[in-house]
């Protein structure tokens, strides 16, 4: 139990702002690493393959040392510097990535914790054994030179260690009050899918730590204070009105992280709608699903990423995450003995509730699906976010539990041997088909778990064998966790998307050593059988990180 707590305690603390209650930071300001000139010709120079890598690269002098050598550059030729000279002056300005951060094995870290002898196959078990052992790979400390010159790098301090994703991503992800998509400075801008308050559910659940909880509920409440103030629309149905939320980002221009592809993206439109289609890319992100055609329905060009439009879809599975932290935070309230904040989430809960049935439910399809506003409409399409009441527990008719299985069935889900796919648009974009990812995995698999139908469980478990012995022969394969993998053939690292499968990877493995650990006595390393996050799969990561 002591590195269940200690690992679940660094979760918290890390989403909490570093046991801190300090206000957000403004968007970033950096004439370096999220705007201006340098920004803009190094970028659109391609001096690397991914964008992502020069904006994560930490500067070997003071900022304005380098602006005032970068324009004294950009002078002597014009503006126009010719492509070996940026790249020398990149060199000599800028160290590699990864140079502020540091390996680090959590002090309890255990070599064999005792969930891997609940593994009846012993392929299987051998293999999560290997997998435990990646936590070490991806466990990082930021240097003491990020706080003493944070002005020198893009990354964020933070005092307590973590795990990464790996690949392109070397910081952790999703934290900090109202909490930035991750621990980059150019990442201020845009959020992520709320689960801070979930995770503390976690936390407190295994350690019943109730004074944690007291110091930091006002914290939880402020992240759904943003939420309320920042990303809320009325749609109304059935002559009611309704306050449901979505992904919206204030702020245009490209993202840094991808600055390239979002310019040129951009250039391919009227001026007059560039800015436009910059909020829209950088709300896309902060859904967590960039890009997928999800966002691009109802556009006028709907196979087109130019068609994009985020803030214009009520999404199915944000809602159904907040409707289960406005449960969880009335929770919260009650425990703490503050009845009147206890009755006003619980009331924000009830009335969620109505709106995912009376906006987002289709009862002639059996599920829930996104809500388009501007045509006053669902997307009638396949994604697995159409499950999330069902994973977050937000619904009130048991029966909905059976629907939603029949639309499985109708929409053919269930004969994926290897995964259950994005969605079944083939569109090039990672968040569509044929590519299917571990957090959706989750979603589906869980929500049909906790239903009292036999038939629904027993689903729940052949797509996780499904999902286990797709991880499980790529790794043969491979010897390498992928964030995402194509099942469109025998199942593979995935593709599409704006850069290159990433080995790791962290919400792979905790998914895969998750559902090994629940239903390890059945899983089987055989051939595959034709059939088919979320708050607490950041804590499962951390769990089967730690021993028991």
């Amino acid at each position: 139990m002591q590195g269940r707590t200690w690992g679940l305690r660094l979760l918290l603390l890390l989403g909490l702002g570093l046991e801190s209650q300090e206000a957000l930071p403004p968007p970033c300001e950096s004439q370096i690493y999220c705007h201006g000139e340098l920004l803009r010709q190094v970028q659109m120079a391609r001096l690397y393959q991914d964008d992502k890598q020069f904006v994560d690269m930490p500067l070997s002098s003071a900022p304005d040392q380098v602006l005032r050598h970068f324009h004294e550059l950009a002078q002597a030729y014009n503006l126009s510097i010719p492509l070996q000279e940026l790249q020398v002056f990149v060199q000599e300005h800028f160290w590699a990535v990864g140079q502020e951060l540091q390996p680090w094995t959590p002090e309890d870290w255990r070599d064999s914790p005792q969930f891997l002898q609940k593994i009846l196959d012993p392929k299987l078990r051998a293999w999560a054994g290997q997998l435990h052992q990646l936590w070490k790979k991806l466990g990082k400390k930021v240097k003491p030179e990020v706080f003493s010159h944070p002005e020198q790098f893009s990354l964020i301090y933070s005092r307590h260690p973590f795990i990464v994703p790996s690949g392109r991503f070397v910081e952790f992800y999703y934290w900090y009050g109202n909490v930035p998509n991750g621990a980059r400075v150019y990442y201020l801008q845009r959020s992520q899918p709320p689960l801070l308050t979930l995770m503390m559910d976690c936390y407190v659940a295994h350690t019943n730590d109730t004074t944690f909880l007291r110091d930091h509920i006002e914290t939880l409440a402020s992240e759904l204070d943003f939420w309320t103030k920042n990303r809320s629309i009325s749609v109304s149905s059935g002559g009611k009105s309704y306050s449901l939320n979505r992904y919206e980002v204030p702020y245009g221009g490209p993202r840094p992280e991808s600055y390239s592809k979002d310019a040129e993206l951009a250039a391919t439109l009227p001026e007059g709608n560039r800015e436009a289609l910059l909020a829209e890319l950088k709300a896309g992100a902060e859904s967590g699903w960039d890009f997928s055609s999800r966002w691009l329905v109802g556009g006028r060009n709907p196979s087109s990423l130019s068609s994009i439009r985020t803030s214009k879809l009520v999404p199915v599975d944000l809602n159904a995450f907040l409707c289960q932290v406005e449960g969880l935070m009335s929770n919260f309230y009650s425990r703490l003995g503050n009845d009147s904040e206890a009755a006003k989430y619980r009331n924000l809960r009830a009335e969620r509730m109505a709106a995912l049935k009376d906006v987002l439910w289709d009862e002639d399809k059996g599920a829930w699906f996104d809500y388009d506003l501007e045509n006053e409409k669902k997307n009638l399409e396949f994604y697995p976010s159409n499950f999330a009441p069902l994973w977050a527990g937000c619904f009130s008719d048991p029966d909905d539990v059976d629907k939603a299985l029949k639309y499985l069935e109708d929409s053919r889900i269930l004969t994926y041997q290897y995964g259950i796919p994005t969605s079944l648009q083939k569109t090039g974009q990672q968040w569509d088909f044929p590519n299917a990812w571990a957090p959706l995995q989750d979603l589906v698999i869980r929500g049909l778990a906790k239903s009292p139908s036999a038939k629904a469980q027993e689903v729940a478990f052949q797509l996780a064998q499904n999902w286990i012995r797709t991880n499980f022969d790529v790794y043969s394969k491979k010897s390498a966790m992928y964030e995402k993998y194509d099942i469109s053939n025998g199942g593979q690292p995935g593709g599409g998307g704006e850069y290159e499968v990433q080995e790791g990877f962290d919400w792979t493995n905790g998914v895969a050593l998750m559902l090994l650990d629940r239903y390890g006595d059945r899983l089987s390393s055989g051939a595959q059988t034709t059939f088919l996050a979320p708050y607490c799969l950041a804590a499962a990561l951390l769990l089967s990180l730690l021993p028991q």
